[in-house]
């Protein structure tokens, strides 16, 4: 598949890898960290399967896309989201974010608008502010956990990704029966795949304040979260995301860990596929 360009580095362009398969109304996939597009496999073979065109892409950093040491802010991913959408042509999409791609969804919506969207899904969500101080006491972490998160993919990311996976999958309940080694390996290999840089700025975009987005979102919104999700648990994220967001329609996936697009993706499947339906 082809790539969009999206900017420039001194003598390089900065572009992304993307995917595009399938007919009818598009949805485009927006992946976490330390992942890519790939790590959708599972909700785009759902999707495509009901009839969807599916649309997935490397964050700049990851996976396929360059790996440049700017823009690393939620104002530059969302642009380049919007570079997504202009460059395909895409209208009346549906914006899925997992994770850390949530905040593109929130801050496209809050820079951009809905013009060209008609739906969005928050799944494992960062929103709606994580960063934990005296205004937002209800927040998940100190600015210094994530300085500290960032400074230790800085010195090893290889060792700091397999740590980092135990969590991300609760690995000491589901693998070897929601996920096996094998599975586990790609992730890891996915992750290592991407650039030193990305590694260590992306965990400072964190702590972002997605409030004043989401007050602007004037669509269908999905909040979907694991009850057991250890990296981003959900009284810090969604139960507030969705006090926020009254209308969005909301779901508690049992059991979930963060990543539960891999360990419980039956139950995401049908979630998302019950809210593009609706």
């Amino acid at each position: 598949m082809p790539y969009i360009t999206v900017g420039r580095q001194n003598s390089a362009d900065i572009e992304l890898y993307y995917e595009d398969h399938g007919t009818g109304r598009p949805v485009v996939l927006i992946h976490g960290y330390p992942l890519s597009g790939r790590s959708w496999e599972k909700q785009t073979a759902a999707l495509l399967a009901a009839g969807h065109r599916v649309v997935t892409y490397d964050r700049r950093g990851f996976g396929r896309s360059s790996q440049p040491t700017t823009g690393y802010d939620y104002d530059t991913f969302a642009a380049d989201l919007h570079a997504v959408l202009e460059a395909l042509e895409l209208d009346d999409a549906v914006l899925v974010g997992f994770s850390m791609g949530t905040g593109e969804v929130a801050r496209y919506v809050g820079t951009y608008g809905t013009a060209r969207i008609a739906r969005v899904a928050f799944l494992a969500s960062l929103e709606p502010w994580l960063l934990l101080t005296d205004e937002n006491p209800g927040g998940a972490a100190p600015a210094e956990f994530f300085r500290s998160v960032s400074q230790a993919a800085a010195a090893d990311r290889y060792a700091y990704y397999t740590s980092f996976f135990q969590d991300f999958y609760n690995l000491d309940d589901h693998l070897g029966t929601r996920i096996s080694e094998e599975a586990l390996r790609a992730s890891w290999d996915v992750a290592a795949s991407g650039g030193a840089h990305a590694a260590a700025a992306a965990p400072l975009t964190w702590p972002t304040d997605f409030r004043a987005d989401i007050a602007k979102i004037d669509v269908p919104a999905l909040i979907l979260h694991g009850t057991a999700d250890r990296i981003l648990p959900l009284e810090a994220t969604a139960r507030p995301f969705h006090q926020a967001l009254p209308a969005a329609t909301y779901v508690e996936v049992e059991g979930g860990p963060h990543g539960l697009l891999w360990t419980h993706a039956e139950e995401v499947n049908q979630a998302l596929l019950a809210f593009l339906a609706a």
